[in-house]
């Protein structure tokens, strides 16, 4: 009977089991967070990213200025024929209305016969609404130095105001300003345009 120990001969005398290699994880790791991070980057090229905008700011209740608000596009503006009903309704302060007819000459700031009746119609509402206030700005074109221009369409806001005043409008009730040639309504390039930009614009700044 053979013994624990006996083995027949050619057979192994032990047997040897070997023991499995511990799996290396690390590499597959990495591939999985570089997979991670390339689907992260695409996902973000797929959206747009918000863009931030600061706030306008509100202009104060009480900031009137002497240029347009749709410079360039005079035609946008009220006539002064609205007048009356601009200062009958209950629309915000302030609102510039533009002269339908007054313009000035070359270097001149005295208003043309041609177009004082419009002057006159203006002084006309006034009196009806003696609460208003006005400011008037005057502007020039583009030739001459920007000191002369400013006080050029300083002079023929006064002028305005003058003629107002003569009319009959409390002298207090009219302020004057010059924009010069900072604000032009039309091209500085042609004699027709020029003499738009030769220019007076009403704000009223208060009922």
């Amino acid at each position: 009977m053979a013994g624990p120990n006996d083995h027949k001969d050619g057979a192994p005398s032990h047997i040897h089991i070997e023991k499995d290699k511990k799996f290396n994880w690390l590499p597959w790791l990495l591939l999985g967070l570089g997979l991670l991070s390339l689907l992260f980057a695409l996902s973000r090229c797929n959206r747009e990213e918000p863009v931030a905008v600061a706030p306008t700011p509100a202009p104060a209740a009480n900031e009137v200025v002497a240029a347009t608000p749709n410079a360039g596009a005079s035609d946008a503006l009220v006539g002064t024929s609205g007048l009356g009903t601009y200062l009958a309704g209950t629309e915000a302060l302030p609102r510039t209305f533009t002269f339908e007819k007054l313009n000035f000459d070359a270097a001149k700031s005295d208003i043309r016969a041609a177009d004082a009746a419009e002057v006159n119609e203006v002084a006309t509402t006034l009196g009806k609404y003696p609460s208003a206030k006005i400011r008037i700005a005057g502007y020039a074109d583009a030739r001459g130095n920007d000191a002369a221009n400013m006080a050029l369409g300083k002079a023929r806001a006064d002028s305005v105001r003058n003629a107002l005043v003569a009319k009959g409008v409390d002298a207090s009730r009219v302020e004057t300003v010059s924009g010069g040639e900072t604000d032009p309504v039309d091209t500085n390039a042609t004699a027709g345009g020029r003499f738009e930009n030769r220019r007076t614009e009403l704000v009223v700044t208060a009922r």
